[in-house]
């Protein structure tokens, strides 16, 4: 199977150009920058707030009680998926700011949450968003043997479960992420290429190594210091936090592709996918609950998958907007486009795929 697929450059190359001028043109005449401006900044002090202030409380060593542990690492683990979704995102895609440096240092906040903005940066703006719902070459459908996200992928007897036990494992997620998963994405990006050679490889793991020596410092080390408490106490309510930010981002993104209404295709012979690149982002993606202003704020506006897969360089906070300019050129063009009233139905209809590629035979 071709890793690096191309996309028709000759199907609805029309539908295309026409959407770019209208969403381009949206801007200029209401005199917009595609980018962040005041609301973006607001939103990272709040989110950096809520993720930093339960910890520095913590760290001083003055909670005693065990339930007010729980609840300020869970509070800190709402903070830690706000700058997930609705800051270091923006930030790494280049559309928190119109400058490159404010950019760079605001994707610094994903290091700040235990991940990597610079594995972030293959994994999800280089693979994710050029190969959305393509086996082999979309890394957030390359799931461990014990999950299939992809009628391409090798199905075994445990995926009929699958719908049960994915809970646990989307709550287990960032542990994963705050430990090996940087490491082992690295090990395999340099091998298709992605680094330099062995010194920037080796540079790269020990940045990697040095922020999450950091992280840990102040999220687990200080605490099992500083807390009055048992450490399994202090260990447990660590994970509850992690458990909270690994279940909310989980589902947040996993219900915008892992859909029955949305495509997995396979490239031909030639390694050609039968669609160009935008239409294959309305055909591979999904959105949810497109009135709700308040839970598209928390949650950065991924809400509008679609928008944000078209116009990966344009801040979350314009999406709302370009959700009309989207569907309207859909539909005129006959292209689905492909939306959920509320998140519930949206994780409803995931749970529904989640089974039926659990008991789907492989499609070649």
């Amino acid at each position: 199977m071709t890793k690096n697929p191309k996309f028709s450059t000759d199907k609805n190359f029309e539908f295309s150009e026409q959407l770019k001028l209208r969403v381009n043109d949206y801007f200029k005449v209401n005199d917009l920058s595609k980018q962040g401006k005041g609301g973006m900044i607001f939103k990272a002090i709040c989110m950096l707030i809520l993720f930093l202030a339960p910890l520095i409380l913590i760290n001083t060593g003055i909670i005693t009680s065990s339930l007010l542990l729980f609840v300020f690492y869970i509070l800190s683990g709402l903070g830690m998926a706000g700058i997930g979704m609705g800051v270091m995102h923006d930030a790494i895609h280049g559309s928190f700011s119109k400058k490159k440096k404010v950019n760079q240092w605001m994707g610094y906040t994903m290091n700040l949450i235990g991940a990597n903005a610079s594995v972030w940066k293959i994994q999800h703006n280089v693979l994710h968003h050029t190969y959305t719902n393509i086996s082999e070459s979309d890394d957030d459908i390359n799931t461990p043997i014990f999950l299939r996200f992809s009628p391409h992928s090798k199905k075994y007897w445990i995926h009929r479960f699958q719908h049960i036990y994915i809970w646990l494992f989307y709550g287990l997620s960032t542990i994963s992420w705050i430990t090996a998963k940087d490491f082992v994405r690295t090990s395999r990006y340099n091998k298709m290429g992605f680094f330099n050679g062995k010194k920037e490889l080796k540079r790269t793991m020990l940045k990697i190594s040095a922020w999450k020596l950091l992280y840990y410092s102040y999220t687990l080390i200080l605490p099992l210091i500083m807390v009055p408490l048992a450490w399994w106490v202090i260990l447990l309510a660590f994970l509850s936090m992690h458990f909270v930010t690994g279940l909310l981002i989980s589902i947040v993104f996993q219900t915008a592709h892992i859909m029955p209404n949305n495509d997995y295709p396979l490239p031909n012979n030639k390694g050609l996918i039968d669609n160009n690149w935008s239409v294959h982002q309305l055909a591979t993606t999904s959105n949810y609950s497109p009135r709700s202003k308040f839970f598209s704020w928390m949650i950065g506006g991924l809400n509008y998958q679609i928008e944000h897969h078209l116009f990966p360089n344009i801040c979350h906070m314009h999406y709302r907007k370009l959700s009309g300019i989207v569907a309207a050129t859909a539909k005129e063009y006959g292209i689905p486009y492909h939306s959920k009233k509320t998140f519930l139905s949206a994780i409803i209809a995931h749970i529904k795929m989640l089974r039926i590629l659990g008991k789907m035979e492989l499609k070649l």
